[in-house]
């Protein structure tokens, strides 16, 4: 069986005394964009941090593209030049503009500038900012403060991204197709693998390939979107499939306190 682009195996992970990953493990195969779902609390980013190398497990380890990370320096310089990580609410520089900003980061990963350049127009028109190519990213909305750090994401062409919640941040309806497109052509090319963390079920079965459902620190599956609708007839959207592996009790809290209170 091929190499995981992404690997962490047996991962433990505390917040003080409070365990947050309990003995986790997960595969990300090469070409995959794979999407990790459950309630809040229950994980999920803490697991992105760690596959980004933001935070060391107490136990077990990481593996990126075959190397281990934090095993050797020049191991984990050849991680870092490969992945690019972007958390829900990424800081931005306020005083910078928007096109320079872009161009920056895209130099930090070794982009030559006129590949940069073109890429960054792109991105702009795809996330409608050209009118605040030039304006200073203190200035935006919140909406366009998220595009901005999409964008940053994409312009560095690494082949292995992390974005934590890339759909939430105040993305208008057009940021959400856009994003939502760009996953989806992602999902459909060998050459770049995507672990992802999303609350939203219904975009998640449009782009993503897998889906690792996390509960209580811990990974209780991962399957196809269909191969998890499946186990519940099929005929039921991944949102309530979702909600009757891990609270199936929710539903039926749902049913009585509507009951209890219909007119």
């Amino acid at each position: 069986m091929p190499t995981p682009m992404i690997r962490l195996a047996n991962v433990t992970q505390y917040y003080g005394a409070r365990p947050i990953l309990r003995d986790l493990s997960l595969d990300v195969q090469a070409g995959e964009l794979l999407a990790v779902m459950g309630p809040n609390g229950t994980g999920k980013s803490t697991l992105l941090q760690v596959a980004a190398g933001l935070l060391w497990p107490l136990e077990g380890y990481v593996e990126v593209a075959g190397l281990r990370r934090r095993s050797t320096a020049a191991n984990e310089l050849a991680i870092r030049q490969q992945v690019v990580y972007l958390p829900a609410d990424a800081w931005l520089p306020g005083r910078s503009v928007v096109k320079e900003f872009l161009v920056a980061v895209g130099r930090v990963y070794g982009v030559d500038d006129r590949r940069l350049l073109a890429h960054a127009d792109q991105l702009l028109t795809v996330f409608n900012l050209t009118e605040q190519a030039y304006t200073e990213i203190a200035r935006l909305s919140t909406g366009q403060k998220k595009k901005v750090a999409l964008c940053s994401a994409f312009i560095v062409e690494t082949p292995i991204l992390i974005l934590d919640e890339p759909f939430s941040g105040g993305l208008d309806p057009s940021g959400i197709i856009a994003l939502r497109k760009v996953l989806t052509h992602m999902a459909q090319r060998d050459d770049i693998t995507a672990l992802i963390a999303t609350p939203v079920p219904e975009l998640v079965e449009q782009f993503a390939e897998k889906v690792a459902v996390m509960h209580d620190g811990a990974i209780t599956a991962v399957d196809t979107p269909a191969a998890i609708k499946a186990r519940f007839g099929g005929d039921v959207s991944l949102e309530e499939a979702l909600e009757r592996v891990l609270e199936p009790q929710t539903l039926q809290h749902v049913d009585e306190y509507l009951e209890t209170w219909k007119r």
